[in-house]
């Protein structure tokens, strides 16, 4: 039997999720309630044979710019959701860039995906930590809504797509360089 408070606090939290654009700051817990869904802090890969298409996804760049996935067929794409106000995410910057500055000669793009911001404060985080490659402003979420089949709820959040454009990992986490690096090194390799 489920007490009423449980439900009432599901419905709070759901509601909450709800308000922000579907999206939960990773804090470095994982989630324990027994849901069937994907748990925070969690990384998955997908063999080649178990890859699904990625979909397609066009926006706006900070700069204001247009951007489509389809031009970047054939390369390796890093997409990686954060935001200004992520403290995880301010952890992680150094080694995203560490990763993108051993990998891009290998022909792997990177996409940023803000989040839950202001165009200023999203630009200014991008300058403070020198990030390179562009990102989409999508405040309201709807690339996070089109990964449907691995959904990026939680931030910061960094799928791997593969040469294909489908998708090899999802991590639900700050990453590390190591791990990521190791990573996108065997997805370039595939696309050799």
């Amino acid at each position: 039997m489920v007490s009423r408070r449980a439900v009432l606090g599901s419905g709070v939290a759901a509601a909450g999720i709800a308000a922000t654009g579907g999206f939960v700051a990773w804090s470095g817990e994982s989630r324990s309630d027994g849901g069937s869904g994907p748990e925070l802090g969690t990384v998955e890969f997908f063999p080649p044979e178990r890859r699904q298409d990625a979909p397609a996804v066009s926006g706006e760049l900070l700069d204001g710019t247009p951007f489509d996935l389809a031009d970047w067929h054939g390369q390796v794409v890093v997409f990686n959701w954060w935001g200004s106000w992520c403290a995880p995410c301010r952890a992680e910057a150094e080694d995203l860039r560490a990763v993108y500055e051993a990998t891009h000669q290998l022909g792997v793009e990177f996409l940023g995906v803000n989040v839950r911001d202001g165009r200023d404060a999203a630009i200014a985080f991008v300058d403070a930590f020198g990030h390179a490659w562009p990102s989409l402003f999508d405040p309201g979420g709807e690339v996070a809504m089109a990964f449907r089949d691995v959904p990026p709820t939680v931030i910061p959040t960094t799928l791997l797509i593969d040469w294909q454009h489908r998708i090899a990992a999802v991590f639900r986490r700050r990453v590390y360089q190591p791990e990521l690096e190791e990573q996108v090194r065997e997805l370039a390799g595939e696309a050799a």
